[in-house]
């Protein structure tokens, strides 16, 4: 009984220092947690051919538009041109009843005649009464009156002269004109409406070749797109995504910044020339405007994955030895799950791509085997 006594001392005592032991450990790694390492994944940067663009939301907008609408009153006697049509500048659109016009303006120019033939006969009595004047044979008085004759039949055929004009000036405006190339609309109203100056629209036409396409950018960006503006523009720098995902075939060139940022917005608008000989683009279209940036070339290339981002900055776990540490970087352009880096690392640095979460500062981790994000084909750069 007494050798069962000491044998049960014998394990109370064992399994006493055995948990002191075992609590001085997990005391230790709690007040060091960095001397557990962090089981995580590296990756090698490598670097890769890309070109890098920024996409906008852009709106196509014709360059030259109109709205058409008279400027005399009557009643739409023609329409010389169908919903849709290509029209080519100073071709015929609409016609109001000219009958009027017409008429007012035969009467101008026949008080023109009138007024100029008096002007003709006061002049020769003035000329007449100017040579009897010399020889004394008429009163003074009557050539000064002839002499007012003459300037009373000058202010005439002035005023007659401002008649003509107004009235061909309302026969013109009777006959509708393409103010350039384009193309019309649907109009808005029929042979026999009526129409006074104004109102209504009769119809609008638009140019369509080129044809432009506005984006917004920050005030951040002016800078860069002035730049552009003012040097030499490659033939890629610009062009368009259409929204069934096709690309427009044709090239764009900058064509003009706007005058002012927008005080509520903090932005400005662009505006882009394009080809359209086809028509595929149409004025109120939405489109993605692509722009070449920095990212041109060989680029360090990561997985997105490495990326923490703390307060607006970004940073990566850069592998140095058996330790991490924070590295800032700058990213460029994203290419499905890879980015561009274009300050912060290099070729042949180890980043962290899996176990980010349970790592700060100078942790220590043990890194399993590497991890290289498979490789995208070379249209997707």
């Amino acid at each position: 009984m007494k050798r069962n006594y000491t044998w049960l001392l014998s394990a109370v005592l064992c399994s006493t220092v055995l948990a002191s032991c075992g609590g001085d450990q997990a005391a230790e790694q709690q007040q060091n947690p960095m001397a557990a390492a962090v089981p995580v994944t590296a990756y090698t940067v490598k670097s890769e051919s890309v070109t890098g663009t920024d996409t906008y939301p852009g709106s196509v907008v014709p360059i030259n538009e109109v709205e058409l609408r008279p400027q005399v009153a009557g009643y739409i006697s023609n329409i010389y041109v169908q919903d849709g049509q290509r029209v080519t500048k100073g071709q015929n659109l609409y016609e109001i009843d000219r009958n009027k016009y017409q008429a007012a303006y035969q009467q101008a120019q026949a008080n023109l005649q009138s007024t100029r033939a008096n002007l003709a006969r006061v002049q020769k009595d003035l000329e007449r009464y100017e040579r009897l004047a010399e020889r004394d044979a008429i009163a003074r008085q009557q050539v000064d009156y002839a002499r007012t004759d003459v300037q009373t039949a000058q202010a005439q055929v002035t005023s007659a002269q401002a008649q003509v004009r107004s009235a061909s000036t309302d026969l013109e405006y009777s006959l509708i004109k393409a103010p350039f190339t384009g193309v019309i609309g649907i109009s808005q109203v029929r042979v026999g409406a009526q129409v006074s100056p104004g109102q209504p629209t009769l119809n609008t036409i638009s140019s369509v070749d080129p044809i432009a396409v506005d984006f917004v950018i920050n005030e951040q960006e002016i800078g860069r797109f002035a730049d552009l503006q003012q040097g030499q523009q490659p033939d890629s720098l610009f062009t368009i995504k259409l929204t069934n995902g096709r690309e427009y075939p044709y090239p764009g060139k900058l064509l003009a910044i706007d005058r002012a940022v927008g005080r509520q917005t903090g932005s400005i608008t662009v505006r882009v020339q394009f080809p359209n000989s086809e028509r595929q683009l149409i004025p109120g279209m939405t489109v993605n405007v692509q722009v070449l940036n920095q990212d041109i070339g060989t680029q360090p290339v990561i997985p997105f994955r490495a990326v923490t981002e703390q307060l607006g900055e970004y940073y990566v776990y850069q592998i140095q030895g058996d330790s991490v540490v924070q590295q800032n970087v700058q990213l460029g352009t994203r290419f499905g799950s890879d980015i561009v880096v274009r300050e912060g690392v290099k070729p042949g640095d180890q980043l962290v791509v899996e176990g980010i979460q349970r790592l700060s500062q100078g942790a220590k981790v043990q890194v399993g085997a590497p991890q290289a994000t498979p490789a995208q084909p070379a249209a997707a750069r």
